[in-house]
């Protein structure tokens, strides 16, 4: 008999679920379904594979406000948030519907003959998602990697599986064979590792942590699996005071609160030059402090609670009494993974509070003195995922945006994601491209063709 898994609400630490675990019997039997599925999906015509596709996000819309109550719940979203996430889900699987026609090969003069190119699916593609946008990063996966012809084991966070359970009951009813989509939820020891090696997984499509992306780069290797890793970040939010500091500031705890900080591409290091300090703490203290942290599923909470108690704690660490508090906001009493949005200033450039990846609410201000000394700070971080540059100066903000060391820049904007853009990490934020045209070429192998013409 399967163990049980009990799923906590972050809001009130209360069971909101209990789900079957799975161990590697599970994992094998995901894989050999979707082996077997595998010949009949990729063989279905591109316009149905389309019209299949747009038949799920379709079942998706209908279920938008059910799915995002959900996810609100389970991973502790303001009701807002998670109805934009689950928003991206759905115009996720609407963009990648259309690509089943589109994947053009070339035909290339050779001697004696024609050669052509056409794109493959790689076959059984693992996908293994956080706890920190369930659905949105599973899709980000799932549809482009469906869209190619690969059938998939999406291995969601044992914290939030909520979503991606009910996501695979939605892509039955939209009619996706069974055995297309398997889920899978079980500990990434054992479950994760299993999917890892096995022989029957071509690639591996993991967004999470850098320490974990590690092993998975290195346990890939033994069955040369590709790879797309999606990892850590330590972004930069660069303030030159030439900028509008007004919206600069207003604009800040978003790119750092939004999902209680847990989040890849948060801002998490704001550097500020150094005669603009003063004028722009004054002006993000009244930002922060009017961030209502409280119920998720209330519509005016802007901030959720933590996922957990032990990630709480971790979070904590980086706060401790010595720390230098600027100013904080506030959080509810009692039940909870709560934790205020903090701000730090001063902050050494060392500090680990400046050096980590704290995934939660807190932010540390950092002053720099010129141009050279902003990309010098921004740069210095095994990290390169994202970050934003604020500055009326047209051409400095060019050169610092294409100087940053990071695959996701915005200039007096703190966007990251869009779906039709490419979105992924330099260094050790990561390997590979998700969303935008540059997914598709990720989930499929490129074969070419010799036609001899007797010549």
């Amino acid at each position: 008999m399967s163990a049980m898994l009990n799923v906590v609400e972050p809001a009130t630490e209360q069971i909101l679920a209990t789900v079957a675990s799975a161990g590697i019997e599970e994992t094998d039997s995901a894989v050999a379904k979707a082996k077997a599925a595998l010949s009949g999906w990729k063989s279905i015509s591109p316009p149905d594979r389309s019209r299949l596709l747009r038949s799920l996000a379709d079942r998706m819309s209908d279920s938008h406000e059910e799915l995002a109550l959900i996810e609100a719940r389970n991973a502790g979203k303001p009701i807002a948030s998670a109805r934009g996430e689950i928003g991206m889900a759905i115009a996720t699987f609407r963009y990648f519907a259309n690509a089943p026609e589109q994947p053009f090969g070339r035909t290339i003069p050779v001697a004696g003959g024609m050669a052509m190119t056409v794109r493959e699916p790689l076959g059984v593609v693992a996908l293994i998602v956080p706890w920190n946008f369930p659905l949105t990063i599973a899709c980000w996966k799932l549809a482009p990697a469906l869209a190619a012809g690969n059938t998939v084991v999406l291995k969601p966070a044992v914290l939030t599986p909520l979503t991606a359970l009910r996501f695979a009951e939605l892509a039955l009813e939209a009619g996706i064979p069974e055995g297309v989509i398997n889920v899978v939820v079980g500990p990434g020891s054992t479950c994760g590792k299993r999917l890892v090696e096995h022989p029957d997984v071509a690639k591996v499509a993991f967004t999470g942590s850098t320490e974990v992306g590690r092993s998975i780069q290195a346990g890939a290797a033994g069955t040369i699996k590709r790879v797309t890793l999606e990892l850590g970040g330590k972004s930069a939010n660069v303030i030159f005071a030439d900028s509008d500091l007004e919206l600069a500031a207003a604009s800040a705890p978003g790119a750092v609160f939004d999902n209680a900080g847990q989040d890849c591409c948060a801002r998490s290091r704001i550097l500020v030059e150094r005669g603009a300090v003063d004028r722009f703490l004054e002006l993000l203290e009244p930002a922060v402090k009017a961030v209502v942290v409280g119920d998720p599923l209330k519509e005016t909470t802007v901030m959720g609670p933590l996922i957990s108690a032990n990630h709480r704690a971790s979070v904590a660490s980086y706060v401790p009494a010595s720390a230098s508090i600027a100013f904080q906001g506030s959080t509810p009493n009692g039940p909870g993974f709560w934790f205020p949005p903090t701000v730090l200033c001063p902050v050494a450039e060392n500090d680990p509070a400046a050096v980590d990846e704290i995934f939660g609410p807190v932010v540390a201000v950092i002053p720099f003195e010129d141009e050279a000394d902003a990309l010098r700070i921004a740069n210095d971080t095994v990290y390169g995922l994202s970050g934003s540059i604020w500055t009326r100066d047209g051409a400095k903000a060019l050169r610092v945006a294409r100087g940053i060391e990071a695959g996701n820049l915005s200039i007096n904007s703190n966007s990251s994601v869009r779906v039709n853009t490419p979105f992924g990490g330099f260094k050790q934020s990561g390997v590979g491209r998700e969303l935008g045209p540059d997914a598709l070429e990720a989930y499929s192998d490129v074969k070419t063709i010799f036609y001899s013409t007797g010549e």
